[in-house]
């Protein structure tokens, strides 16, 4: 009997049970936005992923890792002296970093599932030139209204007067508007937006916001001057192509027996000599500039002024102290570098040595300064098509080059007798170098003049120097050869 009468009463309360879940789950609904993947036109109250964080607030680069055996170039500066220097190259990398950086720099991310269209690369204006911005849409499923907007801080920004179903706000300034109840009218009206830069400037950037709801993009917009390009007509033979280039010191046996052997496979080559001796030599023959300097004014400032006289499309740099042989074929060089016109400089061998070198160079942080390694022998990869050609970052004193890259680098001409590697790093970024071993040049043998010699090894205090100069001038931490 009691079994009976409980039975009855454990149904009552499962129907009670099941009838409580029942309502309270259409009162209370499961939100299973929660467990799917969102929709790209989701209402905008789906929960999306926070937004990434302005350029402002991202951090800055740490400081860099000096190789072992590096030098601390700070440690070189004079203790009375380091306070106001480090202040004083504080201002100039400021100044280095508005010269040479933009908005163009910012890290930029690209949302998500987005129903917004735009350039992400290439678009390119002339400094105060109306320009349309290409390919400018919005995909979205059917609402009853649709508002984007378009936002810059270096330019304005036009459409075309609307048509009746859309409105637009803030035409000819940095924010516009547009709104219409047609999407097919919204991107006619997007096609025809255009972007003016308001400051003229040769070479900067913009950064423009797209908005669409809770949808929000960033594009890039390059603002340059185009450059129109420096050409060289280059003749038939190699005469008409290259110029030697080289700066004697007080080795004028050296100087002619160099040229003497240049005229036994070029006569007719052009020969520019810088010259800084303390007592000078006329160097009479045709083809050859001979240029007189005031002494001792060492060897970046006369490649300066040699290379700065030459006026074909490339220049072999040659010391006054080698020697053309039947393996010095200007002609192979001239070949590899037409055929990679990427390629600026060009490095071969002297007698059996094929001394050439990679930097690894890490910016490091704005307050200590980037670390540099020279790795002797080291390099990328073989050139395509020229397997016995290899890129590398820097080469020995025997390379061909192209005039107008060199121009552009320049040599320091604080770095009198100790520098080489120092153009190179100059040039880090700026040059394509590569070093072959099927073209070479002899080295002269024989006992150095004395004279010479007294000048030719320089005292403690100018590698010192050069290595103040690495901390100041390329801004850096450390620095190790090896």
């Amino acid at each position: 009997m009691a079994v009976s009468i409980r039975a009855p009463f454990v149904a009552v309360l499962v129907c009670v049970f099941v009838t409580c879940v029942f309502i309270s789950y259409y009162k209370c609904p499961v939100d299973f936005s929660t467990h799917i993947g969102p929709n790209r036109d989701r209402p905008s109250e789906t929960k999306r992923l926070p937004p990434p964080l302005p350029p402002s607030l991202l951090p800055s680069p740490g400081p860099c890792t000096c190789a072992n055996g590096s030098t601390l170039l700070k440690d070189l500066v004079p203790k009375n002296q380091a306070e106001e220097l480090i202040k004083r190259r504080e201002k100039e990398f400021q100044q280095h970093k508005a010269r040479t950086e933009s908005v163009l720099s910012t890290r930029l991310f690209a949302p998500s599932n987005s129903p917004l269209q735009y350039p992400i690369q290439g678009f390119k204006v002339r400094p105060m030139t109306p320009t349309f911005i290409p390919d400018l849409a919005l995909h979205a499923e059917q609402r009853s209204n649709y508002t984007v907007s378009l936002k810059v801080s270096e330019g304005v920004l036009r459409t075309t007067i609307p048509a009746a179903r859309a409105k637009v706000q803030g035409n000819g300034e940095s924010r516009l508007m547009v709104e219409s109840s047609s999407l097919e009218t919204l991107n006619e009206l997007l096609a025809d937006v255009s972007y003016t830069s308001t400051v003229y400037h040769i070479h900067t950037g913009d950064l423009a916001s797209f908005q669409f709801e809770d949808h929000e993009a960033v594009f890039p917009i390059t603002i340059k001057q185009p450059q129109p390009p420096v050409l060289y007509h280059m003749g038939t033979d190699i005469n008409s192509q290259v110029t030697i280039t080289t700066k004697t010191f007080l080795r004028y046996p050296e100087l002619k027996l160099l040229l003497k052997s240049i005229r036994q496979f070029y006569k007719d080559i052009e020969v520019i000599i810088a010259d800084d001796s303390f007592v000078t030599e006329n160097i009479p023959g045709d083809h050859i500039q001979h240029y007189i300097m005031p002494p001792a004014q060492g060897w970046f400032a006369g490649r300066n002024l040699a290379v700065s006289q030459v006026t074909t499309k490339y220049f072999l740099w040659v010391d006054d102290d080698f020697l053309f042989t039947k393996w010095t074929k200007i002609e192979e060089m001239v070949k590899v570098m037409e055929a990679v016109p990427e390629l600026d400089v060009l490095g071969g061998k002297v007698g059996e040595d094929q001394f050439y070198f990679s930097l690894i160079y890490e910016e490091g942080d704005e307050v200590e300064g980037g670390c540099m390694y020279r790795k002797s022998r080291g390099k990328f990869h073989s050139l395509p098509g020229y397997p016995q050609c290899s890129s590398v970052s820097g080469v020995v004193n025997f390379f061909l080059a192209r005039t107008d890259a060199v121009q552009r680098v320049g040599f320091d001409p604080q770095l009198k007798r100790v520098a080489h590697s120092e153009f190179f790093m100059d040039g880090l970024g700026s040059l394509m170098v590569a070093t072959c071993s099927h073209v070479a040049i002899g080295h002269q043998k024989g006992p150095k003049q004395k004279e010479y010699m007294r000048f030719r090894h320089p005292a403690k205090s100018d590698e010192t120097s050069k290595l103040q100069l690495h901390f100041f001038k390329n801004h850096l931490k450390c620095i190790r050869y090896g």
